[in-house]
């Protein structure tokens, strides 16, 4: 099944093309194929749900994998090693797949697309691709290379209290492959999610954890953790074999361009690149930071920071979903000028955004213990490791709604695809903060001092970024608000029209929101959240049955949540009751008819 946007009717007798699809409201179509502005509610919550179930099966086996993990190898000096190397597939996930390159690269690609559909000569996406991907290519394979001659170093300052390098070092070399496949999967997710493709690019965690647990599980006993490692070279080439058949379609369907017609491509500019990188770069620079602080703490300290981490991340991951799916809505609203349309978007992201992280968050706080026991305390995982990890997962839950806002606001930064700096000098303003809380906490509070550290360093930078979109643009204001038009092709005879608000110029740092409104606004789910929360606690902590503790409180944290975020008019409450009505009532029908 492909996810793709409205479609115009068909004139009678007109024989259909392509797979069947889901009959949805229109917007609008160019005669190439191209699908534009595909917004409509009914799309964004079909996209998103299909997103989202995928997503949530690639953390599912992702849970699977940490338990095969703790299973096999324990919270000991030996997947310390491990989580030392894991360093690199988390560092180029978030650089080349779900943030920085994606940052990029959506942005380019919806402007390619908006030429696309305003006629210009030859195929400017195919451009677009001929003049980037064997560039990036280069790119990945150099540095590929470079981790793997310089992995004895790179695990040094890493992890300078590690007893026993080697093992660290052997598994950093494996897992360096996951650059070039880590590219390429990002670069084909991209693609996809511009043309408005999002069921490949959802199932490419599904591919990696399935690599990873395979090899661990073949590979355990003669290789030990080194399994694992080498697991992450085998999903990394999964993740893009599977999106490999979907670009292939996207780029083949639209007739190759006529001699002498070929459209100059605009290639990315380097300064975006490079400060769409250092963002990404520097906000994963967290984990470094906490890894180092840990290094010097007793055995299994790094493990209980993983194991934490790694569950406090679902509820943000599950909340940013929505985001996934309307990032290349926004970019293509700036790229035909439709700004109002492209704040819109924004503010209504993070008011469900934020609903959906302080629901997840409040489970979390309340059911902590309860769920560190029942997915890990097995085997070597003992019930000290239990309890030490339910601790430190409380105190990163803090930190969950400063993790969404930045994933939303960041979005609204980059999405004019243009170089902005500000969003580097927010984060790096919050890892100052990470660490120098952390250096000061984690003598006295341990591994929990250093979770609250990368709580408050998060939080600064969510704040920074939300009052840096404040107001009206310094630069190019005289364009904003005022009618514009674009010339009129035969592709597009009505973009002569004149439309409002016009997409950000040089100086403007992204799409401005009202940030008092939206303050307002959160301020509501966020209360609700706070009663929900200890409501859930005195209901987990009843029962002695883990299962039935986790139940009580998951029922309860969501009940309160709901009914009182209701009660008080939060808007992200009633938008996410209305868009699950929606997909319900739209499955039905689907079935029915």
């Amino acid at each position: 099944m492909t996810v793709t946007p409205p479609r115009t009717p068909q004139a009678a007798g007109t024989p259909s093309k392509g797979p069947a699809v889901l009959a949805m409201p229109a917007v609008r179509r160019t005669d190439d194929g191209g699908d534009l502005a595909a917004d409509t509610g009914g799309f964004l919550a079909r996209a998103t749900l299909i997103t989202a179930s995928l997503s949530v099966g690639g953390a599912l086996l992702g849970l699977v994998r940490d338990q095969a993990l703790a299973r096999l190898f324990g919270a000991g000096s030996e997947t310390d090693a491990f989580l030392i190397a894991w360093t690199v597939p988390e560092f180029a996930a978030t650089l080349l797949i779900e943030d920085g390159l994606a940052f990029a690269l959506i942005p380019a690609f919806s402007m390619a697309l908006a030429r696309r559909a305003q006629g210009a000569p030859g195929d400017p996406v195919r451009s677009l691709v001929s003049a980037t991907l064997p560039r990036l290519c280069l790119a990945f394979v150099a540095v590929s290379a470079l981790i793997i001659a310089t992995a004895p170093y790179l695990v040094t300052s890493l992890a300078p209290g590690l007893p026993d390098p080697r093992t660290a070092v052997d598994c950093t070399r494996l897992t360096a492959t996951c650059v070039l496949s880590f590219g390429l999967a990002g670069y084909c997710s991209a693609v996809l999610r511009a043309h408005r493709r999002f069921l490949a690019p959802a199932t490419i965690y599904v591919a990696y954890n399935t690599g990873i647990i395979a090899s661990m599980l073949l590979l355990g006993q003669r290789w030990g953790v080194r399994s694992a490692a080498a697991g992450v070279a085998v999903g990394g080439c999964l993740m893009a074999a599977v999106q490999l058949p979907s670009l292939w379609r996207q780029l083949k369907s639209r007739a190759p361009a006529t001699e002498g017609a070929g459209a100059a491509a605009r290639p990315m500019s380097l300064v975006l690149v490079t400060t769409v990188l250092l963002f990404a770069l520097c906000r994963q620079s967290q984990v470094l930071i906490e890894r180092f602080l840990a290094s010097a703490l007793p055995a299994g300290a790094i493990s209980h920071l993983n194991y934490a981490q790694k569950v406090a991340q679902i509820p943000m991951t599950l909340s940013l979903m929505l985001c996934t799916v309307t990032f290349p809505v926004v970019a293509r609203a700036l790229a035909d000028g439709d700004l109002a349309r492209a704040r819109a978007r924004v503010e209504r992201d993070l008011e469900l955004a934020s609903c959906l992280v302080l629901l997840g968050m409040g489970v979390v706080i309340a059911c902590a213990p309860q769920i560190v026991e029942l997915l890990f305390q097995r085997g070597a995982f003992t019930a000290r490791d239990t309890a030490a990890t339910a601790d430190v997962l409380r105190v990163y839950a803090l930190g969950l709604p400063g993790q969404t806002l930045v994933g939303v606001l960041i979005r609204s930064y980059f999405s004019t695809g243009r170089p902005i700096w500000y969003p580097f000098f927010a984060m790096a303003a919050g890892l100052v903060a990470t660490s120098w809380i952390g250096a000061a906490t984690v003598g006295s509070w341990g591994v929990s001092g250093i979770a609250a550290a990368n709580a408050a360093g998060i939080t600064v930078t969510a704040a920074l970024l939300l009052a840096g979109l404040a107001g009206r643009p310094t630069a190019g204001k005289a364009t904003w608000g005022k009618p514009t038009a674009r010339k009129p092709t035969a592709r597009e005879p009505h973009a002569g029209k004149p439309t409002t608000d016009a997409a950000p110029h040089a100086g403007v740092r992204g799409v401005p929101i009202r940030v008092p409104q939206v303050l307002a606004e959160l301020s509501r789910p966020l209360r609700a959240a706070a009663v929900a929360t200890a409501a859930g606690m005195f209901a987990a902590a009843g029962p002695d049955s883990p299962v039935a503790g986790l139940a009580a409180g998951c029922l309860t944290v969501t009940a309160v949540f709901v009914l009182l975020g209701r009660a008080l008019g939060a808007q992200g409450c009633t938008a996410a009751l209305q868009s699950a009505g929606s997909v319900t009532r739209r499955l039905t029908h689907g079935r029915s008819a």
